[in-house]
């Protein structure tokens, strides 16, 4: 039996536990609002962003080891800040290389000890610092997948083990693409600054497409067991957000704040008591989330107000605000729809926009004439493993009464998706379009 010394030595173990692990959670809160501001300001210090974020990281490893014992300080930012600036200052010290740069940071560490507010000083380019960084981490330069990864690494906070298991790759997949991506720009010499003039418009192309591809993985996951993963919508809409108040001028990046923002009102409808995927014409609206549409409807206004043609965001932000205000389904503006799609493959044209097309043409105009848009599709390469080509073919003929065929379909899709939930989905309406078929 422990006598009370011991038993009070070990009460005093746990509330100390308690405390440091408090202090820990406060900490990931904290890094994940500051870890963006610090790696952009310690980019434009050093100059490079693999230097950066090993920095950033030290730093972190400084708080963990110190604020659990001191306190969490009153302004953590510019803590963060201020103890990063020093770890710069000692590395260019000992590089003794980036002689303008040290006396530059060094008279900030300076005006800091004068009293001076440090986190003013910081935002005086945070905003510019921010919105390069996010240039920098979606440059073309990199493939796809790494800039997701360094998106979400650089500017969400995340770590290498949260991305991982948001897109179900291993957690070494990530590290290779997130080192590999520091590499490439380190060696391409990109520089944190944000783009002017024509080279603008190609490189904001490539940060939206990006913050769409998080957004579009947790929304209609492309794998595992979960029909959504809330997780990265959050986190996309944060990046659109943030890159909104960034460029305000920009109407492309309000058009694909309003599309997510209106998508993300219904991934409370788009689940099931057990997990199970609700299609949209089968959903309770009541349960979609009016807040978020209202601030979908209020960015495509503003994404308007800016003049200009609207972009394939925007244009798909009206579809979607087409579904937002229709009270039930049967109340859909479908002709619009088609139109807007008009407008899309105008716009973007691709096969996917087309077979999009098809379902509203099917919708507003009947089964039959989706059909023979969706039939001219069949043979284009780029859907030769889409699983919702067959989907929507299937619920085609399924209207048609030809639910062999539409059995078959749906068989089809079934076996060309990697998410479980969607595949049940599948293999239930075909069975379904069988029972149809011995019923009638």
């Amino acid at each position: 039996m422990k006598s009370s010394s011991a038993r009070a030595c070990d009460g005093a173990d746990a509330i100390t536990g308690r405390a440091v692990s408090e202090s820990h959670r406060a900490i990931e809160a904290i890094w994940r609002i500051e870890s963006a501001r610090l790696v952009a300001g310690l980019t434009r210090i050093v100059g490079d962003f693999a230097t950066a974020e090993e920095l950033a990281q030290d730093v972190l490893v400084a708080a963990l080891e110190q604020w659990p014992v001191s306190g969490v300080p009153e302004k953590p930012g510019a803590w963060l800040m201020g103890t990063a600036k020093h770890q710069a200052i000692d590395l260019i010290r000992r590089r003794q290389a980036l002689e303008r740069k040290h006396e530059e940071i060094g008279r900030d560490v300076e005006r800091a000890q004068e009293g001076l507010d440090l986190d003013a000083a910081i935002d005086e380019e945070v905003g510019d610092d921010l919105l390069g960084l996010i240039f920098m981490a979606c440059h073309p330069v990199l493939s796809r997948e790494a800039r997701v990864a360094l998106t979400l690494r650089a500017l969400g906070g995340l770590s290498t083990e949260e991305i991982a298991r948001g897109f179900l790759v291993p957690v070494s997949t990530i590290a290779q693409r997130i080192v590999r991506a520091k590499r490439t720009l380190t060696e391409a010499h990109v520089r944190l600054e944000v783009p002017t003039g024509p080279e603008r418009a190609a490189r904001l192309g490539s940060v939206l497409e990006v913050v769409y591809l998080i957004f579009n993985e947790g929304y209609s996951a492309t794998g595992g067991e979960d029909w959504v993963r809330p997780g990265l919508c959050d986190e996309a809409l944060r990046l659109g957000r943030i890159l909104a108040e960034l460029a305000p001028t920009e109407p492309d990046v309000h058009g694909l704040v309003a599309l997510m923002e209106i998508q993300a009102s219904r991934l409370g409808a788009r689940v099931g008591p057990s997990g199970e995927p609700v299609l949209l014409l089968d959903q309770d609206r009541a349960r979609w989330d009016r807040l978020l549409i209202r601030r979908g409807l209020a960015a495509l206004e503003r994404a308007e107000r800016l003049g200009g043609a609207l972009g394939p965001y925007a244009m798909q932000a009206a579809i979607a605000a087409c579904h937002a205000r229709a009270a039930t389904a049967a109340e859909t503006d479908w002709p619009r729809i088609v139109a807007l799609y008009d407008a899309v493959a105008q716009l973007e044209p691709s096969p996917v926009v087309e077979l999009n097309r098809a379902v509203a043409v099917g919708m507003a105009f009947g089964p039959a004439a989706g059909l023979e848009l969706v039939d001219s599709l069949v043979h284009e390469a780029a859907l030769k493993s889409y699983h919702l080509l067959p989907a929507v073919r299937g619920d085609l003929l399924r209207k048609l009464g030809r639910y062999e065929e539409a059995g078959a379909e749906f068989e089809r899709a079934a076996s060309l998706t990697a998410n479980v939930r969607e595949r049940e989905l599948l293999q239930r309406r075909a069975a379904e379009c069988a029972a149809d078929r011995m019923a009638g």
